[in-house]
């Protein structure tokens, strides 16, 4: 992957051949049907998904994809047991390529992300409007 300066999802999964071109194109749409309000971007040279905030990034590397975000103690707590066959840390954790990718696992955690997004936008002090 030589080139360092993406535009889109597109032209970074396009970087990518083959089965983990595959596998990228798998986690889009996923995040894609669970986040269908999500704005699609590049940040940090990689895809991410913002919708009152970040909501989650995606990358591929050499043996893995990961799927990441600083991630809550709430939604580590809630998919532990799932999660615990995974290489991880508190903001990414690593598909290897050799394993099937846990779709279900990926989708409700862009949804589990989308509601932690949700409640903390409902959170917010609501700004008054000055007549």
């Amino acid at each position: 992957m030589a080139k360092t300066d993406f535009k889109s999802v597109d032209e970074y999964q396009d970087t990518f051949q083959g089965e983990k071109k595959q596998r990228l194109a798998t986690i889009r749409s996923i995040i894609r049907e669970a986040a269908p309000q999500a704005e699609e971007v590049i940040s940090y040279q990689i895809p991410a998904y913002k919708y009152f905030g970040f909501l989650v990034y995606y990358s591929a590397a050499t043996n893995h994809i990961s799927l990441s975000y600083p991630f809550s103690e709430a939604l580590l707590a809630e998919f532990r047991t799932e999660l615990s066959k995974y290489k991880m840390s508190k903001s990414a954790i690593q598909f290897p390529d050799k394993d099937p990718l846990p779709t279900d696992l990926i989708r409700r955690i862009v949804e589990y992300r989308v509601k932690e997004n949700e409640a903390a936008e409902a959170s917010r002090p609501q700004k008054s409007k000055k007549k």
